[in-house]
């Protein structure tokens, strides 16, 4: 017989057992559905925690104070910044962005929220990636005058006015004095402590003369920079430790401050969401085990029901190969069938799980990718092969007087 006979005959052996043959191919359906998904969901992760690392600013050099058995590091000041701002001693440094943190209430008629507040240079709004929906960022002017102004993030105009246009020109207090509005930031989304949108952005200037105090005016929590390439970057990081460390007068070996480099936040994140996508796959994997389980189960149901018809097909000259390849075809079409049927339903999952994310407000989609559905069917035909090897083999091996006295 050919391929197509064989084909022909075990779709109408499973035809004839039509519960038992969709009992049996839902197990498969359901393990390669969530194999499927579950690589859609930790893709779609993947995506959304890089695009937010991205959305923070690129080729991002984070300097702190401090660093591990360090004892009365020296903390980072504005003269520090600005040695990291001459292209003759960093000439691969682009931006920098020294900044002062805090937190703090803003008023505005009875309205109060208590906010991130960060003292910024113009420079850090480069740097970070951020736009003014409405009105103008913190500008060279404001920071030369000291001036009392204020960009407020998307979330904090909402709480105190109730919109986020219109805003420019009013006047809010911030821990108690007024600062005229000059700007309102563009959302970039997020919750929690994650919302780039509960903050309200300050001249770095006037927040150390007025709102933040520390133990000089020259001393700043935080700087900025950001490289001129991301194929740069241990080159930045290098100039950025030796221009450190001359101005502090530490060794290159002791230094007295951290620095992070975004290019490996990204590769740790990328590191756990690849390990999570394998974990969940993994997970999702034995049940397509055990839908071949159920396979094997209702194949050797079939070689026992079908012992006769096995015997007499035998004795009119029907070869062992022929048995096998008989047996062997329907669990192929068993499990091949269940995981068509299982990418389709995995589509329908990704797009349920996508729309209740959206509806959360949670940045993640689902992103099913061909390599995904080509694994998984791949793996439930092996699974159906694999699992109908044994009753096939143990139906090809039946002898023809024993088969035909089987009652």
């Amino acid at each position: 017989m050919n391929i197509g006979q064989y084909l022909r005959e075990a779709l109408e052996s499973l035809l004839s057992n039509k519960l038992r043959s969709a009992l049996t191919i839902l197990g498969i359906v359901i393990g390669v559905a969530a194999v499927i998904a579950m690589l859609a969901i930790g893709r779609g992760a993947e995506s959304s925690i890089t695009d937010q690392i991205n959305s923070i600013g690129s080729n991002l050099v984070y300097i702190m104070s401090g660093a591990e058995d360090v004892r009365n590091p020296r903390p980072l000041t504005i003269a520090d910044a600005e040695a990291l701002a001459d292209p003759n001693q960093a000439p691969d440094v682009l931006h920098v962005a020294p900044t002062v943190q805090s937190s703090g209430q803003v008023a505005q008629r009875g309205e109060s929220v208590t906010t991130s507040i960060v003292a910024v240079t113009p420079e850090y709004e480069l740097v970070r990636n951020l736009n003014t929906s409405e009105g103008s960022g913190i500008t060279q002017e404001s920071l030369d005058k000291r001036a009392a102004v204020v960009v407020l993030g998307t979330d904090v105009a909402q709480a105190l006015f109730g919109r986020t246009e219109n805003i420019v020109g009013e006047t809010v207090r911030v821990q108690g004095q007024p600062f005229r509005v000059i700007g309102i930031l563009e959302s970039k989304g997020g919750t929690g402590f994650m919302s780039e949108d509960d903050q309200i952005l300050v001249p770095l200037t006037t927040a150390q003369s007025r709102l933040v105090q520390r133990n000089s005016r020259e001393q700043v929590d935080m700087i900025l920079v950001q490289g001129v390439s991301a194929e740069r970057m241990d080159q930045t990081v290098s100039q950025i430790e030796y221009v450190l460390a001359s101005r502090h007068r530490t060794p290159l070996d002791e230094l007295d401050f951290s620095t992070i480099n975004q290019q490996d936040i990204l590769a740790i994140a990328n590191q756990i969401t690849s390990i999570l996508t394998i974990f969940l796959g993994g997970i999702a994997g034995i049940s397509l085990l055990v839908g071949g389980i159920g396979i094997m189960n209702i194949m050797l149901v079939t070689v026992s029901e079908r012992t006769r018809e096995i015997g007499l097909r035998k004795a009119v000259g029907a070869r062992s190969r022929d048995i096998l390849v008989q047996f062997l075809a329907e669990s192929a079409v068993l499990s091949t069938l269940g995981g068509v049927l299982g990418i389709v339903l995995a589509w329908i999952i990704a797009a349920i799980v996508g729309a209740i994310a959206a509806r959360n407000d949670v940045a993640i989609t689902p992103v099913i990718q061909w390599d995904a559905v080509l694994l998984a069917t791949l793996f439930s035909a092996a699974v159906g092969l694999f699992f109908g090897f044994y009753p096939a083999r143990r139906a090809s091996s039946l002898q023809p007087v024993e088969a035909l006295r089987y009652e």
